[in-house]
């Protein structure tokens, strides 16, 4: 319940309050669309677009603190390398992949955003680790024969990463379901490393996420 001073008004939102309602503004608004004005944001948050300036000194600075946030969560989600250890090079990246699908498939719109926008270098760092990761699963199935060798295995992982990024543009732009998405984020990460589809199809089920880790919300950016 609301409170109000004795003029009658209800009393202004701290800066901190401020702060967060404006970071989950943009997420809700640029999720729907991902070119939302400034405006259209402050409105969402119930302030003005000058009292955005007290908190960020743009709308590029705005859109980087949540997709940095947001490429965090996402990081923090992923399975670790303990988690990893005991698989085969196929089922980690289908490990990865099936994670990495899970966190950002209900909010696809943002995920392009942080990939595709001018703050990817931030995002980049946020995701270092994952990326090494993927390396490390790529350099494993190269030693054993089992991917790909025409290519060393950091070039086999940003190209792996690029198949994983293109799903994720199709099955936002067609409105693919979460479970097709699925499949074919895995279907894509493995056929590019070399692995042909029908055993690449053997692999997904066995790369659950981490049960260390917590389910995915669907209210999360």
């Amino acid at each position: 319940m609301t409170t109000t001073d004795h003029s009658g008004r209800a009393p202004r939102r701290d800066a901190t309050e401020n702060r967060a309602a404006l970071i989950e503004a943009a997420r809700t608004v640029l999720q729907r669309d991902p070119d939302a004005s400034l405006e259209t944001i402050a409105t969402a948050a119930g302030l003005s677009r000058r009292a955005v300036y007290g908190h960020f000194p743009s709308r590029d600075d705005l859109v980087r603190e949540v997709v940095t946030a947001g490429a965090a969560r996402v990081a923090a989600a992923m399975p670790t390398t303990s988690d990893l250890g005991a698989l085969p090079p196929a089922a980690r990246l289908a490990a990865i992949a099936v994670t990495l699908w899970a966190e950002v498939s209900h909010v696809r719109s943002m995920a392009r955003v942080a990939i595709r926008s001018p703050f990817s270098e931030s995002v980049a760092e946020v995701f270092a680790p994952l990326r090494a990761q993927v390396r490390e699963a790529c350099a494993l199935g190269i030693a054993e024969g089992a991917m790909r060798d025409d290519v060393d295995p950091a070039t086999l992982g940003r190209l792996v990463e690029g198949a994983c990024i293109a799903v994720l543009d199709e099955a936002t732009r067609s409105g693919t379901s979460d479970e097709d998405g699925r499949r074919m984020v895995v279907l894509s990460a493995l056929g590019m490393a070399g692995i042909d589809w029908r055993t690449a199809m053997l692999s997904e089920p066995v790369a659950p996420t981490s049960p260390t880790k917590a389910s995915p919300s669907k209210d999360r950016a």
